[in-house]
């Protein structure tokens, strides 16, 4: 049997031990799976398209890249699975709990702390929700981003964090990140137990999805995927996998929430139509 060779982006060094893990599991599984590591996830698009590999776990913004390089090629992408932790997610807009804002239109004039250029989560998305509340963002209200970790399209959260602490420092009027960070910078101490209260919240979009590329044979990729999706939460020697990959069971691909992101990329042009990066100041 060929042997299916994944795409990840090295985010963080657990990476390695995630993917060295699940390629031990596989191959007792019978099996044949290899992996490769990525600084950035523009070049693990490419690849994927270009048959270099087999299938990659994407964040939503590759996932987005990578099927509009796709059609524009003329060849077949599809997702096979998402973590259970990455369906219907919402990011928010947050203020200081002593702020005298206390509504989207509020912030006219203000500053508005973003994480990365190429954040979903934290820059992409809630600057489209916020303009489809009318406010405009360079317009209506000033941006500061923190480009940490540009490439690694906000998997790496240290703009994320950066952007809360700006808030705090009093740096910005608002802060913007996904929901799951709010709540965890509030455990460790970036802010402040009470310190911040939600301005407002995104719609529901999906997050991460481990897609195939035109060159994974289709038997091998329904096998993988079976496998993947046949994981046990109950399984210890499993658990310890799902728990560092943050997940407690596989599901399968889907592509219906991804609208506010398209939305988002269209209106900043960060790609165009057949997946160019076109993002004036994206440099990964």
């Amino acid at each position: 049997m060929t042997e299916l060779v994944l795409g990840a982006v090295a985010y963080d060094p657990k990476v390695v031990t995630i993917w060295s893990g699940f390629r031990s599991w596989l191959r007792d599984q019978g099996l044949p799976f290899d992996f490769v590591l990525y600084a950035h996830y523009e070049r693990q698009a490419e690849d994927l398209v270009d048959g270099r590999i087999d299938a990659a776990w994407d964040s939503p913004l590759a996932w987005l890249r990578t099927r509009r390089l796709a059609a524009a090629r003329g060849v077949e992408v599809r997702p096979l699975v998402m973590r259970d932790t990455d369906r219907d997610l919402t990011s928010v807009v947050v203020v200081r709990t002593d702020s005298t804002i206390r509504e989207p239109a509020d912030l006219k004039g203000k500053t508005v702390a973003v994480g990365a250029v190429d954040s979903p989560q934290s820059t992409l998305i809630p600057l489209q929700h916020l303009a489809d509340l009318g406010l405009v963002a360079g317009t209506d209200f000033q941006v500061v981003r923190h480009d940490t970790g540009v490439g690694l399209h906000g998997d790496h959260i240290g703009g994320e964090r950066d952007a809360a602490r700006a808030l705090l420092a009093g740096e910005a009027d608002a802060a913007c990140m996904i929901d799951s960070n709010h709540l965890l910078f509030g455990q460790e101490g970036t802010l402040p137990p009470g310190g911040t209260r939600l301005l407002s919240r995104t719609g529901p979009f999906d997050h991460c999805v481990l897609a195939a590329g035109p060159s994974l044979d289709p038997e091998l990729g329904e096998r993988f995927t079976d496998l993947l999706l046949s994981m046990s939460y109950s399984d210890p020697e499993v658990r310890h996998l799902l728990d560092l990959e943050g997940l407690t069971r596989w599901l399968p691909g889907r592509e219906t929430g991804f609208g506010p992101l398209t939305a988002a990329v269209d209106t900043t042009g960060f790609y165009d139509s057949e997946g160019r990066v076109t993002a004036a100041d994206y440099r990964p």
